[in-house]
């Protein structure tokens, strides 16, 4: 059990350091504590049969999420992309915690290659951010003259 709660540290650790260099609201700290218990609350909960304290670890690593979250003066949400990675962070921990390390690996360089994608040279092209402005979004109105792809509904 103590080796797959240090897995789960080194990991979320990886994890918070990619935060913290960011510039994210939360860093290497808050990012390891939470892989760190999630992992502990696991492997205690498996050890137990209690898998209803898993279903707590979600409802607990909720409310961190949440209290990273702000809104600018612009009204522009701020903090998502932590708030999620938390998350994930968690169930890295929650993954570690039951005894699948390669498992947890993996998921944990999958986490980091996403938040990390805009900046590795290659994989920046994957970053759909690049290509905002130069396709239409899904609320905005199909160019003058061009027909619905389905018929607009009949208003009588």
């Amino acid at each position: 059990m103590i080796l797959h709660v240090v897995v789960a540290f080194a990991l979320s650790f990886t994890v918070g350091f990619e935060r913290q260099l960011r510039g994210g609201p939360a860093g290497d700290r808050t990012f390891s504590l939470v892989g760190t218990a999630a992992a502990a609350i696991t492997a205690i909960a498996v050890a137990q049969g209690a898998g209803n304290a898993i279903a707590g670890v979600v409802t607990g690593v909720g409310f961190i999420g949440g209290a990273l979250l702000f809104r600018d003066p612009g009204g522009t949400l701020r903090g998502i992309t932590s708030a999620t990675a938390v998350l994930a962070t968690a169930s890295i921990g929650v993954v570690a915690g039951a005894g699948y390390p390669l498992l947890a690996v993996v998921a944990t360089a999958l986490v980091v290659v996403t938040l990390e994608v805009r900046y590795l040279p290659g994989l920046r092209y994957l970053d759909a951010s690049r290509y905002m402005g130069s396709v239409r979004g899904d609320d905005d109105p199909p160019p003058p003259g061009r027909r619905h792809a389905v018929p607009p509904p009949d208003p009588t």
